[in-house]
């Protein structure tokens, strides 16, 4: 990682540091290419999304603020004060959410990090789902920095049809270069210009392997 962290909300990071106490204690918790995300300026972590634990696991081991999405209806009592002292972005999931997006290019505007997934949805079964034009849109509009990031057995741990966690076993996340949104982005004259990119994003994203165990 390069350059001087931006200030985290002690809330956010408090949090953080157990999710990474968590995933640590439970699984083989592994990171990798860290070393490719700036700490400062304009960054969009696009990843696949297969499982509940996807938010916290990709940035459990990063010393960034990552503004989240949670649902609308999560916000209430408590539990919604405590979404929004950790900076997540609520989404109304039935229609199309003007201040949500409003929320999402402030944040990058003023240098944040958001995670977004292209897919939109958590796969059923762990396979890639084909993307949506909304990651494309905010990557060519917001003009931010991409960094691909895949997810490697969280979808075993606690899938989308899970009950609860299953226990043990190896999640890893990988990090991959930084992509700037030139190119991504097919131009304005592209009929299908935020889908294109959003498939751009993708491929980057499907690109990353996961990294063979460490023998000792």
């Amino acid at each position: 990682m390069t350059d001087s962290p931006v200030q985290i909300p002690p809330v956010y990071n408090a949090t953080r540091i157990l999710a990474d106490c968590f995933f640590s204690t439970y699984y083989d918790f592994e990171i990798h290419g860290a070393e490719h995300i700036p700490l400062q300026g304009s960054i969009i972590f696009a990843a696949n999304h297969v499982s509940f634990f996807d938010p916290p696991a990709i940035g459990a081991r990063i010393p960034r603020h990552i503004n989240y999405f949670a649902r609308d209806t999560l916000y209430r009592g408590w539990f919604g004060k405590f979404l929004l002292a950790l900076g997540t972005i609520p989404v109304a999931r039935e229609s199309a959410d003007i201040r949500s997006l409003k929320a999402i290019f402030k944040a990058l505007k003023k240098e944040g990090a958001v995670a977004i997934y292209p897919e939109g949805t958590r796969s059923e079964d762990g396979s890639f789902l084909p993307p949506k034009p909304g990651a494309g849109m905010i990557a060519c509009k917001s003009r931010a920095t991409i960094i691909p990031t895949r997810l490697f057995g969280t979808f075993e741990a606690y899938g989308r049809h899970h009950k609860r966690p299953s226990l043990g076993g190896p999640i890893n996340i990988v990090y991959g270069k930084p992509i700037q949104s030139e190119v991504i982005d097919p131009g304005p004259d592209h009929p299908e210009r935020y889908l294109e990119a959003s498939r751009r994003i993708m491929s980057h994203i499907a690109e990353l392997r996961q990294p063979l165990p460490t023998i000792i």
